[in-house]
């Protein structure tokens, strides 16, 4: 507050953003921890790609160059793109993601606040969908030495059998598809943890402890996260209690894959996702949805980027379906 309880402390995109960056470090310690640290170098590239294509693109465009990439939107969505890949992508994968992320997606559309589409999880699709087997090594938790995983990053001969194992979403998809038993026949392999898979329950605990970060600073609201986290519960245990053998239970959903990082990280993406309260709510049940639909009857094991784009397309509608009351009017709604 400055002068009166009725008026906010001003704040900047690049508060916002580093408020962000710093809710990430507890879920990036974590993947240290546990799978290596090979993620830091993903993310330097992916930091200095950034920054470069962020400062090329203004320069171009004839914009001040110095204020808009010292406001951290690009870091961050460099950061959220090698935290979506698997920390052994080859460097170059690493570059061309962010390259589609901030050329194509954020400034191709006007720049800061102007994409209708998040620049994550675009460049993501597109490069499970372009490279669909470098997308899909994963290195085990604790399975790699952080010499190795340099040298993976950097170029070096993949032996696909002997680096990678399949993460626990696609392994459950897999094994449940090949007949080869139920859900927890199958969750007794080395690739699953207590909860789901082994080591990124650690994970996604940090990325949680991130998200209460910035819920407490009021960097996001709640609607979002809690709408999502509760529905892909809701939906998943539904379907558990129906067929136990064919469906994993909800605490796996929500322990595996990036289902954390989606619901405090990527889904609260103040541009591209709803803007009303309970438009929020909507999207963010909307995109857990989708996402489980697509982890357990799609072709990928991880929907949460699909379910996200799927869901941008719809924020228009959603937002003009979910305005207040104009103040002053019973029942009225704004123009």
């Amino acid at each position: 507050m400055i002068h009166s309880p009725y008026i906010r402390k001003p704040t900047s995109v690049q508060r916002v953003m580093l408020n962000v960056l710093l809710a990430l470090t507890p879920g990036i310690a974590a993947y240290v921890w546990q799978i290596g640290a090979g993620i830091l170098v993903n993310l330097l590239i992916a930091t200095i790609t950034a920054a470069a294509a962020e400062a090329l693109v203004l320069r171009l465009r004839n914009r001040p160059v110095k204020l808009a990439v010292s406001d951290l939107s690009a870091v961050l969505t460099g950061w959220l793109v090698a935290l979506a890949f698997p920390p052994i992508a080859p460097w170059w994968l690493t570059v061309l993601a962010v390259l589609v992320a901030i050329i194509a997606v954020k400034h191709l559309y006007g720049g800061l606040g102007q994409n209708p589409f998040n620049p994550a999880m675009v460049a993501f699709c597109a490069m499970i969908v372009a490279y669909p087997s470098l997308m899909s090594q994963w290195p085990p938790a604790g399975g790699l030495d952080f010499g190795t995983q340099l040298q993976l990053i950097l170029g070096g001969a993949r032996d696909l059998d002997a680096i990678t194992s399949a993460t626990a979403l696609d392994a459950l998809r897999t094994g449940l598809r090949a007949g080869a038993g139920s859900v927890e026949a199958i969750r007794q392999t080395g690739t699953f943890g207590m909860l789901g898979g082994r080591g990124w329950e650690w994970i996604g605990l940090g990325y949680l402890l991130g998200g209460a970060f910035l819920l407490a600073r009021r960097v996001i609201t709640w609607h979002m996260p809690v709408a999502f986290i509760i529905t892909l519960a809701l939906v998943s245990a539904a379907l558990w209690a129906f067929d136990p053998a064919r469906f994993a239970p909800p605490w796996f959903h929500l322990a595996s894959g990036g289902a954390m990082l989606a619901a405090f990280f990527i889904i609260t993406d103040p541009v591209t996702g709803a803007t009303t309260p309970r438009g929020k709510l909507i999207f963010g049940a909307g995109v857990a949805l989708l996402a489980y639909l697509i982890r357990n009857f799609g072709a990928f094991p991880e929907g949460i980027a699909f379910a996200v784009l799927l869901m941008n397309i719809c924020v228009p509608l959603i937002d003009m379906k979910t305005q207040p009351p104009v103040f002053g009017q019973r029942g009225g709604r704004a123009p």
